[in-house]
């Protein structure tokens, strides 16, 4: 095998195909890269059992041939090589690399032990806009659950139907939900999915992503396909809880703030709560204001007043700050954000209406 390709387009490769490496397996071939060189082609894989990741980019290729080196090695090699064409030969034992004057040997693993790249036939699949997701994906990933025991919940529900997009996250604490419409191309009248939410943010942050995503299933898999580029991760099975039920439909204290002058309050205050996640909210109906405070036992209490619109009663209740600030972070719509209130036992709702519609609801919290 030999062949030469752009340093800057090596490293690119690497950075998208280094998702699906292991980095603590004692498998070797886990930890590595599968590089195939033909027809002026360089194919390189990668596999850790849960995500496999195929990419492909031009070169300049003399012999064709196909070799497995150990992944986190040669992105750093290739990482501080200069911005030149890096040639690659040999490939049975042993690879060699060069870059203008640097010169590296690595041992290579048999490349005839390596697992073929799934092929897969999908049972269902939608064609939807790369750009209107990652906003969408971006806005809702972080809600989901951190606890493998749930594992549900550590995924991202997708729904696409009439021409709407629709992506819902929960921890059981807090709920995020996104709405756009959109045009999708769709194997089935309504496609939907369960996806985990790491997965699908690192597949709609790749450099490889093109203006339009396939996603499609089999019976156990995910699969995303755009470009150049395939990455399939295991499909999270079980049945997604009934959000709807948690969205409330009526509520009794409407409040309208400054979406940045309430992100900026908050964090003030917050300063003080190194160890207190507990940030209560006094809104007044006649001063039409509303008061963040924080007392702590060991460091001292914050407050600020943030001019509001209310309408309908005065309420005071409790809410983890750092939930409210990732809201208001993720709030489409940065000038206004409506607040619907219950009561102070009930769950809050965040909304902003933009191109992309966002609803945020948190579960109320205990002093």
């Amino acid at each position: 095998m030999k062949f030469s390709v752009s340093q800057k387009s090596l490293l690119s490769a690497l950075s998208i195909v280094g998702k699906g490496m292991s980095g603590n397996s004692t498998i070797p071939l886990l930890s590595g890269v599968y590089i195939k060189a033909a027809n002026g082609t360089l194919e390189f894989q990668t596999n850790n059992l849960t995500i496999s990741i195929r990419h492909k980019i031009a070169a300049n290729v003399e012999e064709p041939g196909e070799a497995v080196v150990s992944g986190k090695l040669l992105q750093s090699i290739v990482k501080n090589l200069p911005d030149a064409a890096v040639v690659f030969e040999g490939g049975e034992r042993t690879i060699t690399i060069t870059c203008l004057s640097s010169l590296f040997r690595l041992n290579t693993l048999d490349a005839k032990d390596w697992s073929e790249f799934p092929e897969v036939e999908f049972s269902s699949s939608c064609e939807l806009p790369s750009e209107v997701l990652s906003t969408m994906v971006d806005k809702v990933y972080r809600v989901t659950s951190k606890e493998n025991s749930r594992p549900i919940l550590q995924g991202v529900l997708l729904t696409a139907a009439d021409n709407t997009l629709r992506l819902v996250a929960t921890d059981s604490y807090r709920l995020a939900m996104c709405e756009a419409y959109t045009a999708a191309e769709s194997s089935t009248p309504e496609f939907s999915l369960i996806i985990p939410g790491t997965v699908f943010h690192d597949v709609l942050t790749m450099p490889s992503l093109t203006e339009k995503i396939l996603i499609g299933t089999t019976a156990n898999q995910i699969v995303f396909s755009f470009g150049d580029t395939t990455y399939i991760s295991r499909k999270t099975e079980g049945t997604y809880p009934d959000y709807r039920q948690l969205l409330p439909k009526t509520y009794a204290t409407a409040v309208t703030v400054d979406t940045e002058q309430f992100l900026g309050a908050l964090r003030r205050v917050a300063t003080i709560a190194s160890t207190m996640p507990i940030m209560r909210i006094d809104i007044d109906a006649d001063a039409q204001s509303m008061k963040l405070s924080i007392n702590t036992r060991d460091q001292g209490e914050s407050a600020e007043y943030v001019p509001v619109n209310v309408e309908g009663d005065s309420m005071s209740l409790s809410l983890n700050h750092h939930y409210v600030a990732e809201c208001l972070s993720s709030a489409p719509d940065r000038e206004k954000i409506l607040i619907e209130l219950q009561s102070p036992t009930l769950p809050t709702v965040f909304k902003s209406t933009d191109k992309i519609n966002y609803l945020y609801l948190v579960m109320p919290s205990l002093l």
